[in-house]
């Protein structure tokens, strides 16, 4: 991928916890290449939210030891990040009533939305649809 084709994406908790998922190599590869083409590029964009999603899901859910969560938590920071504020919590409770999303989703896409990406990368919404804006992009279809 070159380096102009990768657009300013918002990347969703999924992808990242998918860099741990050992069970699912193919998918797990292609978190890696994600992360990396938007590294690269300088063209990803992460929340708080998404990072605390992240260490909460890999130590639960894959038993991943802390302090090695932490230290990737650490390292996916570098991307641009979004941090909510109270207007925010206020737009993505507007987005959930008008669209029928989960909270969680829509202030994903409005944080998306906020810090200028075209696109959201996940595999938890709607792959092609647009929403506020952002369109919606499973990176592992």
């Amino acid at each position: 991928m070159s380096e102009g084709s990768v657009p300013r994406s918002f990347i969703d908790t999924n992808v990242f916890v998918y860099t741990d998922d050992k069970a699912n190599p193919a998918k797990q590869a292609r978190a890696l290449e994600v992360l990396d083409d938007h590294k690269r590029t300088n063209s990803g964009v992460v929340s708080l939210q998404v990072l605390q999603e992240y260490f909460v899901t890999v130590t639960r859910k894959y038993g991943l030891d802390p302090g090695a969560a932490r230290r990737k938590v650490e390292l996916f920071a570098v991307f641009d990040m979004v941090a909510p504020v109270s207007t925010d919590v206020l737009a993505a409770i507007d987005l959930h009533r008008l669209h029928n999303l989960s909270y969680w989703d829509s202030l994903v896409l409005h944080c998306a939305r906020r810090a200028g990406c075209q696109q959201a990368l996940s595999e938890d919404m709607h792959h092609g649809q647009v929403i506020d804006g952002v369109r919606i992009v499973n990176p592992f279809v």
